[in-house]
């Protein structure tokens, strides 16, 4: 196994060296740049070059990009042309907003997802199995902002039940050691800020989720449908197994396998949903810097981001792979 994992950390590095040179290129071939965005009014082809010659964009491209990688191998990724603070410290201070409200969106996708889709494949034809399959079509059609301004509309300003932006209430005066502030909360103890945390975290994560949960319900039903036809399920019927040992070790078992991939690929994808999820909850994190660098063309932020964005994409699926192995031992023999 442990052979396994480092060969597949190798693999990724000639993944993510491919990909810092597409999105080096890709920046600098987006109309605008830096010099304009700080520029603003004051832009005039004089002063944008001076800038340019000042931020180092005037050299040959391949130039620009060896010291950016160079800088990158050690682990500096310049300063933000927007705040003038390091790229990386931005990034820390904003990851754990990230973090918890996609991990928690995650969660709540999984746990209700993969129970749905399952039910939906056990009673296959009835009215469950299609109020499922219409929940799902709802959750790909509507666009997350649009979900997110629906449950400000109702739960925020009709209802008054859940607050409408922010991660946590203003006024409230608390203690952040970890900047999880859930976590925060129930470490210190005050949990009256942690409770304050969980109702800001329910309405965007309840958006972010929408997506991820209606893709795990259609495959984890899928893929029960698809398993309960398979001949050891038949055999395992004809040995006398009692369905509750069938359903469990058999169905559900082999059917989280393809359910598994689909959680990994939904997790690295939970980071462009969570620019748009950000955007309208005022949520403070990785995916409102990641639009705000694109607005003001912020190179050093936008290549962090993007670079951190791919590692967190391997490091999951690399996750998923050694699921595999525990959810089926017969990926370990090959």
């Amino acid at each position: 196994m442990l052979r396994f994992i480092i060969r597949r950390l190798l693999q990724a590095i000639p993944t993510l060296l491919v990909l810092s040179i597409l999105v080096f290129a890709w920046l600098r071939l987006l109309p605008g740049g830096p010099a304009e965005a700080l520029l603003g009014d004051k832009a005039t082809p004089a002063t944008v070059a001076s800038m340019n010659r000042v931020l180092g964009l005037d050299q040959p491209i391949f130039v620009q990009y060896f010291k950016f990688l160079g800088r990158t191998l050690t682990g500096d990724f310049g300063n933000s042309l927007t705040s003038g603070d390091p790229v990386l410290a931005e990034i820390g201070r904003r990851f754990p907003a990230t973090i918890e409200l996609s991990g928690c969106a995650l969660l709540l996708a999984i746990v209700c997802g993969i129970p749905l889709g399952y039910v939906a494949a056990r009673h296959r034809g009835r009215f469950i199995d299609n109020a499922a399959v219409m929940t799902t079509l709802l959750g790909v059609a509507v666009p997350v902002f649009f979900l997110g301004v629906l449950l400000k509309y109702v739960f925020a300003q009709k209802l008054g039940i859940l607050p409408p932006s922010g991660r946590q209430d203003v006024t409230i005066d608390a203690t952040h050691v970890t900047g999880f502030f859930v976590l925060d909360g129930l470490l210190t103890g005050e949990y009256d800020a942690a409770w304050d945390a969980v109702k800001h975290l329910i309405l965007p994560s309840i958006a972010l989720a929408s997506v991820p949960f209606a893709v795990i319900v259609r495959i984890t039903r899928a893929a029960v449908l698809d398993v309960r036809e398979e001949d050891f399920v038949r055999t395992a019927e004809s040995k006398g197994l009692t369905t509750k040992v069938i359903r469990r070790r058999h169905v559900l078992r082999n059917a989280l396998l393809p359910v598994s991939t689909t959680i990994g690929l939904q997790t690295g994808l939970l980071l462009a949903g969570a620019v748009l999820t950000e955007t309208v909850f005022n949520w403070q994190g990785l995916g409102s810097l990641l639009s705000e660098g694109i607005q003001r063309r912020d190179y050093p932020r936008l290549q962090a981001l993007l670079l951190l964005a791919a590692l967190v994409y391997v490091l999951v699926n690399l996750l998923v792979d050694i699921s595999y192995a525990i959810i089926d031992p017969r990926v370990r023999v090959r």
